[in-house]
């Protein structure tokens, strides 16, 4: 049976607790330095606290060291590698290979997708080198994920299901430090991606559009300055079962700069679908953790932060995967416009209800994302903006979405789960005097311990209230139904309730200390390995190399792929020529050509000329 992982992010100690709660199967999380994601750092202190929690459910905490790292600074990685292993972290997401050498014998450490992890040659190399786990590039389709399970079976594969998605691949990506001095392989990422651009042919003219709605492409206006390199986000929720048997087994949730009611809302819906799919093929497919999460809500991706929605290339090549009119949440469709009082109120045709503070959003006629607060809803239904001017860019038959569901969030602001670990208990008596009591929690722990007491006959039947004292464990992580509690007496004994109370903690304490975690940990210095591997790529274009590779073709989403491969329905007339040379422009003039290589199906930004 493949164990399945549910790895949820975590941008501090609170957001990492709620993910187990609400049924993460493992956690990553920043240490104070060295991660992808600089403003999501955390002391070794929390993450220390972090895992403790997590290991009462067997659940595991992934620190990520994923960038690239100066040789200056690897004897403070070794420290930061020695601190995280006291605090009994389980692995390390690295991308620079030098921290291979310092890591092995220590720590397990997992190929972080920064490593651009494409190929079996890719995933081959990761296992010859000792990781444990290699993070999938987000790029691979379903057949290219099967074909590296079965060239390398014995490699714990790790994919992404969900969140925002970077159009360049995966440590490829030098535009942020090219253009503002701030290296992506140095967690510093200025979202170049995400900003606006003309597309201009070779002579500095832009292309003029003439379909279609809906992604910002208005007819017959010009692509100016949309966000033609920002992609959709990333939901494959349909395609759990398919990802798994083609081997993937730790699905992954991006967020670690996300608030605590994304991670929560996204992990329980996540937890929700997994765990249909493990109960349908218990052969095939066991849960990596253990602890039923119960949720207070009904989990809902559309109400978290997206752009839309894509499941990328995982059937591949397809259209519509930027969201070329924002890079800003956009959120669930609620309906359209109804009727309009001018400088008052607004109702909307649908069956969504609102509530004040609501954040509403549309597409104004120039395509660009306009929003509003809720101030009011009276008892019709009618809506009354908290600034009453922005009705004068709506008209009736306007789409309308929510990117901000008040009641939803408020709802996640207060507790909404608890998470339990299934026990069993059995209390037999002994021949002489005293009682055996014997705890087993659901993944096979068990701790059993014999107390001195005299056996003393009952006035009254006894066994319902063993049960439920025994099944009183509201201050532990463990919960017992009284049908999983078993009394063996020869006798109807008396056992006092404030005994039992003693006796009941004093198991579920000992259960508590039950390692999860028996790693030989052997040390070794930085000053030992340093130049051992091989050398990080680097954090700026070399020569001539492209400051972005994608596999997002810019040609493809406008419906001109130059190799014919846009599917019925797809081409569009842009007036666009196959032999036009085109770039992208930022609003400060600086241009970046684009160069297209059909027979990899590959796109590149390069540098101004």
């Amino acid at each position: 049976m493949l164990p399945i992982e549910l790895l949820a992010p975590a941008r501090n100690l609170d957001c990492g607790i709620e993910a187990i709660r609400h049924g993460a199967d493992a956690v990553y999380i920043g240490a104070s330095r060295f991660g992808a994601r600089a403003a999501a750092g955390n002391s070794v202190e929390d993450i220390a606290e972090l895992t403790a929690f997590a290991h009462q459910f067997g659940a595991k905490i992934y620190v990520t060291v994923n960038t690239l790292l100066r040789d200056d600074e690897l004897a403070a990685v070794d420290r930061l590698i020695d601190e995280l292993i006291a605090a009994g972290v389980d692995a390390l997401i690295v991308q620079d290979p030098r921290l291979m050498p310092l890591a092995r014998g220590r720590i397990p450490l997992h190929s972080s997708t920064q490593m651009d992890n494409r190929t079996v040659e890719d995933v081959q190399a990761r296992a010859a080198a000792g990781y444990e786990q290699t993070v999938l590039a987000r790029e691979l389709s379903l057949d290219e994920i099967r074909t590296i399970h079965e060239a390398v079976p014995d490699m714990r594969l790790e994919a992404f299901v969900h969140g925002a998605l970077c159009v360049c691949y995966s440590g490829r990506c030098y535009a942020s430090k090219f253009c503002f001095g701030r290296s992506a392989n140095r967690g510093e990422c200025a979202q170049f991606c995400r900003m606006p651009f003309d597309l201009v042919d070779d002579n500095g003219n832009a292309i003029v559009a003439k379909p279609s709605s809906g992604d910002g492409r208005g007819q017959g206006r010009p692509l100016l300055q949309r966000h033609l390199l920002s992609l959709r986000d990333m939901n494959r929720a349909a395609e759990l079962e398919a990802m798994m048997d083609a081997g993937v087994s730790s699905f992954k949730i991006e967020g670690r700069l996300k608030d605590v009611a994304y991670v929560k809302n996204v992990t329980a819906f996540y937890r929700q679908r997994i765990d249909a799919i493990l109960a349908r093929r218990p052969h095939d497919f066991v849960r990596s953790s253990y602890g039923l999460s119960h949720v207070s809500f009904e989990p809902d991706l559309n109400k978290s932060f997206n752009r839309r929605f894509t499941d990328y290339f995982l059937h591949g090549r397809t259209q519509n995967l930027a969201c070329l009119s924002t890079p800003k949440a956009i959120g669930e469709h609620v309906g359209s416009v109804k009727d309009i009082h001018p400088g008052r109120s607004l109702a909307i045709a649908g069956t969504a209800s609102f509530a004040n503070g609501d954040g509403l959003c549309f597409f104004d006629t120039e395509q660009r994302l306009q929003g509003f607060r809720v101030n009011r809803v009276d008892e019709h239904g009618r809506i009354y903006p908290a600034d009453p001017s922005v009705l004068h860019m709506m008209r009736k038959g306007l789409a309308v979405y929510r990117n901000l569901d008040a009641a939803f969030e408020r709802q996640l602001s207060r507790p909404s789960a608890d998470r339990r670990v299934s026990v069993s208990w059995t209390i037999t008596d002994e021949p002489a005097t005293g009682f055996t009591l014997t705890l087993v929690s659901e993944d096979g722990r068990s701790v059993a311990l014999m107390f001195d007491c005299p056996h003393e006959l009952a006035r009254t039947p006894q066994e319902a209230n063993l049960r439920r004292q025994l099944s009183r464990l509201g201050d532990t992580v463990y919960s017992a139904d009284e049908s999983a509690i078993e009394v063996d007496f020869s006798g109807n004994w008396f056992i006092p309730s404030s005994v039992l109370t003693a006796w009941r903690r004093e198991l579920t304490g000992k259960l508590d200390t039950l390692s999860h975690n028996n790693r030989q940990k052997n040390k070794v210095t930085a000053e030992q390995h340093i130049g051992e591997s091989a050398r990080p790529i680097g954090d700026e274009p070399i020569g001539g190399q492209p400051l972005m590779t994608c596999r997002y073709c810019l040609r493809y989403e406008l419906g001109q792929c130059l190799m014919g491969k846009n599917k019925p329905g797809e081409h569009r007339d842009i007036g666009l020529d196959h032999d036009t040379r085109l770039a992208l422009r930022l609003a400060d003039g600086r241009t970046f050509p684009l160069r297209f290589d059909c027979r990899r199906c590959e796109m590149m930004v390069l540098r101004p000329e």
